[in-house]
């Protein structure tokens, strides 16, 4: 018998967790999930923190490594990266906007609210003496807690994992700078530990459909009014809108203002590509289709095809990005926790930041949320109250990183004319390459 895809095997469990969550509270079972299904959940969410660390290091020195040939495509790489890092910035800026305007969080009844909150008092409590701490602080002060004093400390920490980024990103710069012969055996190491660290994901996805029933009975029982649920369509509805603005507005209109790619132009390129992200979840396994798009139908030259998708797939994540702004903001107004201004800025940051270490992967995004949850202190427990809806959201967000890099490689290309003319019809037989 064919085996049952993930994403369906999760969306059963969600179901089941649903199904057994409600049973428990029409016989008042509440005690038995709490004790025999429940932490079934915990550990999910364990295994989920305890690999963010590890996946965070290899990822990114992988993404740094591959810019090893820098030094002859420094024009490249540095537009490559500067592109990357915008489109990331307004993708999460737009998630932003999207759940502050409809406020799916907030949508949930008080009572709700305070069961929740009862079960999350201690880590809400630790919040708000973050808060009061932090009143005492200079204005540089965020600045200075960038640059650990020891990295082995903070790599112990996921709220440090800002810390964390910086030491590799200076390592990775010491690797590219040194010999190469010097530095082969390091990439070797790294990249032999990134596929180690990809098998681990592989192994904790395969227990999400556990995972998930356990983390759904338990909060059924927990929270049993149906406004929750409510609060995730909305929830739901505020990622899919932030990711259809990126695809069907954004990213097309950038390709038509910089590059004259008219709109069907664009998709008819790109679709195929589109449609086996969303049916994988991964940008990894989508490169090679993106590739051949991107060279054969959207003229892009294969000197910067060649180069700017493989570290599109690795460090540019703008659908997961824009999801993890959604998703802290969701959790924090379920919680009823106030985001500063200061705060909804620290997640543009460390969003960004942590897409960049986020592996092409189904599953890595909601591995990286942990870092973006503890960088303004919302209770990591509160991945609870999406991880149900998550994978349906990961299959749209992957078509918004693909349609990033293949937009951003258009870009690239034709900053360096290296881009052919485009045809409405969209047919790489009436592409012509630039003059030289």
């Amino acid at each position: 018998m064919k085996k049952i895809a993930l994403h369906w095997q999760i969306l059963i469990g969600m179901f089941v967790g649903i199904l057994i969550g409600f049973v428990a509270v029409q016989i008042n079972g509440g005690d038995f999930i709490a004790d025999w299904i429940k932490p079934f959940g915990a550990i999910f969410i364990n295994l989920l923190k305890l690999i963010a660390v590890p996946l965070i290091i290899v990822s990114l020195l992988n993404g740094i490594g591959d810019l090893q040939d820098i030094s002859k495509l420094s024009k490249m790489g540095t537009r490559t990266i500067l592109i990357y890092i915008c489109t990331t910035i307004i993708a999460v800026t737009v998630g932003l906007i999207t759940v502050n305007t409809f406020g799916p969080g907030y949508k949930i009844k008080e009572e709700t609210r305070n069961n929740l909150l009862e079960n999350y008092a201690s880590d809400a409590s630790g919040k708000i003496e973050m808060a009061m701490s932090q009143k005492d602080q200079g204005p540089l002060q965020p600045l200075v807690d960038i640059v650990p004093d020891n990295i082995f400390r903070a790599m112990t920490e996921n709220g440090s994992m800002l810390q964390v980024i910086f030491f590799i990103i200076f390592f990775g710069i010491a690797l590219i700078l040194i010999d190469p012969k010097d530095a082969a055996p390091v990439k070797a190491f790294v990249k032999g530990v990134n596929e180690v660290i990809l098998k681990l994901i592989d192994i904790i996805m395969l227990a999400a459909p556990y995972g998930v029933l356990a983390l759904m009975a338990s909060l059924v029982v927990e929270a049993p009014s149906l406004d929750l649920f409510q609060a995730l369509l909305w929830y739901g509805f505020c990622v899919i809108l932030g990711l259809a603005i990126m695809i069907f507005v954004f990213y097309p209109l950038v390709a038509k203002a910089y590059t004259g790619f008219s709109y069907r132009s664009f998709f008819n390129g790109i679709s195929p590509a589109q449609l086996l992200a969303f049916s994988t979840s991964s940008s990894a396994a989508t490169l090679p289709v993106t590739m051949e798009r991107v060279t054969e139908h959207m003229g892009v030259d294969e000197e910067v095809s060649s180069f700017v998708l493989p570290i599109g797939a690795t460090i540019n994540m703008d659908g997961t990005s824009l999801y993890q702004a959604v998703a802290a903001v969701f959790i924090a107004q379920a919680l009823n926790i106030d985001l500063t201004f200061t705060d909804q800025i620290m997640i543009v940051v460390t969003a960004t930041l942590a897409s960049i270490g986020s592996a092409a992967v189904p599953g890595a995004g909601m591995v990286m949320l942990v870092i973006v949850l503890g960088s303004v202190g919302i209770p990591e427990a509160g991945l609870a109250l999406i991880f149900a809806v998550d994978r349906p959201l990961d299959m749209a967000r992957t078509v918004v990183n693909v349609t990033g890099d293949a937009s951003v490689s258009m870009i690239v290309a034709k900053s360096l004319n290296k881009l052919g003319i485009p045809h409405p019809k969209g047919l790489k037989d009436h592409y012509v390459p630039p003059s030289e």
